[in-house]
């Protein structure tokens, strides 16, 4: 298992926080997502191999939010 950390901009409420953890635990290969509204970080458990981070910056960038 793995973990990453990304940095997503535009975050302001719940469902914001909403809208990141849900695009991400759509993805095929993503265990757990943990998104801290207020230092606007979403730290990620995935399996190698399965999903990338790229794939996850796309999901998040798809719900209108940056990822830096």
């Amino acid at each position: 298992m793995a973990q990453t950390t990304l940095n997503v901009q535009g975050m302001t409420c719940g469902h914001c926080k909403s809208a990141v953890t849900n695009a991400l635990k759509e993805l095929e290969g993503v265990k757990n997502v943990e998104v801290d509204l207020q230092a606007g970080k979403a730290n990620v458990e995935y399996e190698e191999g399965k999903v990338s981070e790229e794939s996850m910056k796309e999901a998040v960038e798809d719900q209108g939010y940056d990822v830096v």
